[in-house]
C-alpha cells in the first residue's frame, strides 16, 4: 500500500470543493496503486479518475561564506496525484458538516 499525504494549500481546499483531492505521493506510485490506497484507506469512497503530476525540484544557492562562490543544491522531484471521486468524500480540512434539518 502507498502512504498518502494531503496536502494542505489553497488550491487543495478549493479543489475538494469540486470533489478532487490533492495528495503527495512517492515518486514510484502508478495509477492502479493509488487507486487502490484510496480506497482501502478512506473507506466508501469510490474513485473516478487520478491524474499525475511529477514536479521537477528547482535549483538553490547556497551561499557558504562572503569569500567562497555560491554552490547550487537541487531540491527533489516531487509527485502529486489529483484524485477526483464518483462517490462519497473526504474530510480532510477542519469543515463543519452542515446537517439539513426538517
Amino acid at each position: 500500500m502507498i502512504t498518502l499525504i494531503p496536502r494542505m494549500t489553497e488550491k487543495a481546499y478549493a479543489q475538494s470543493m469540486l470533489n478532487t483531492y490533492v495528495f503527495s505521493v512517492p515518486m514510484t506510485a502508478n495509477k492502479a496503486g493509488i487507486i487502490t490506497s484510496v480506497e482501502t484507506q478512506y473507506e466508501g469512497v469510490k474513485v473516478k479518475d487520478v491524474r499525475v503530476v511529477v514536479q521537477n525540484g528547482k535549483k538553490v544557492r547556497a551561499y557558504k561564506g562572503k569569500r567562497n562562490a555560491p554552490g547550487t543544491a537541487h531540491r527533489k522531484d516531487t509527485k502529486k496525484a489529483y484524485v477526483s471521486l464518483s462517490e462519497g468524500s473526504i474530510q480532510l480540512f477542519d469543515e463543519k458538516v452542515e446537517e439539513e434539518t426538517k
